[in-house]
């Protein structure tokens, strides 16, 4: 299967990457340049802009803005003659950590971002990041019979209730962005990623919350950088992509697992990591990635696209 973007034509080879502040979206920078595509890096945090202007010394198809979520005449800026957009959220400097009205911060800027994308003739695609926190919570989650893929949404007063704030934002900035997209006519698709593995991966990370109960019932995954990174790419490129795709490589479900991952999370320091765990069960896994895997079957992440051909 040829990738969709090998016929794109040349005024339709330029992406905006936003925000490309974050390790995920550094990295589709690279990725996408490196498959051929101008870059617009619009970046939300002032101590990436120094990088990426370097960067942009060193090659010619990448573009650097600075872009406010909240300010929607940056976001039209960074948007300027691009044909998709992968967007990801980044909490704000000032409040790196997620909280019940963080929720609200996210719902903003996820609806600025999609009238934006509206208001850009040249956008052709969305390619929304979001997280399975934003599919796997309700108060039936165990009663289901068959595996939770993307056809589920976390209930939001179940994330209320039990301050599941990550899982709350996330669901919640994900519906806006759909609601804005089906009604303004834009093409959109969702990454629901896992747990994102980073060296900086901390017990902190907000993800968590809730990560005996994700293992427990089955659900506890974890995604490495290149397969989010190229799952993004897949589904821009891919023409018969859409709705929503869980995102996953790894499912925390067995004693071995479990005590790897809480090594990770825990500085060398801390002595409470137990060596092994009595409990020798296998949690079955109630998850599904079918859908991602099957469009995925014939991506090439190596592949060095010609967004010049058919140009002439």
């Amino acid at each position: 299967m040829a990738p969709a973007a090998a016929s794109f034509s040349e005024s339709s080879q330029t992406v905006c990457v936003m925000d490309a502040s974050g390790r995920l979206g550094t990295t589709l920078v690279h990725k996408l340049l490196k498959r051929g595509y101008t870059v617009h890096a619009a970046v939300h945090n002032h101590g990436k802009l120094k990088y990426f202007e370097e960067l942009s010394c060193k090659s010619k198809k990448l573009r650097v803005f600075y872009s406010d979520p909240f300010d929607f005449h940056s976001i039209i800026e960074a948007l300027k003659g691009c044909c998709g957009l992968f967007y990801s959220f980044e909490p704000p400097s000032d409040q790196p950590t997620y909280d019940e009205f963080m929720a609200d911060v996210e719902v903003r800027a996820a609806h600025n971002v999609l009238e934006a994308c509206a208001k850009t003739v040249t956008i052709h695609k969305v390619v929304f990041t979001s997280s399975v926190t934003a599919v796997i919570w309700s108060n039936d989650r165990n009663s289901t019979s068959s595996d939770l893929d993307e056809r589920y949404w976390s209930d939001v007063n179940f994330c209320r209730k039990f301050k599941l704030w990550h899982g709350l934002s996330k669901a919640l900035a994900e519906k806006t962005a759909w609601a804005l997209a089906m009604d303004r006519g834009i093409n959109m698709v969702s990454i629901n990623g896992g747990l994102l593995m980073s060296p900086d991966l901390s017990i902190a990370n907000p993800y968590l919350k809730g990560a005996a109960e994700m293992y427990e019932d089955g659900l506890f995954v974890t995604v490495d950088l290149s397969v989010v990174v190229d799952a993004h790419i897949c589904v821009f490129e891919d023409v018969a992509s859409y709705g929503r795709y869980l995102c996953f490589n790894h499912v925390i479900n067995c004693n071995e697992d479990a005590i790897k991952l809480a090594r990770e999370l825990l500085p060398p320091s801390e002595s409470t990591v137990p060596q092994s765990f009595e409990d020798t069960r296998v949690h079955q896994q109630r998850i599904s990635n079918k859908k991602l895997n099957k469009l995925m079957v014939d991506f090439d992440s190596e592949l060095q696209i010609d967004l010049s051909a058919g140009s002439a």
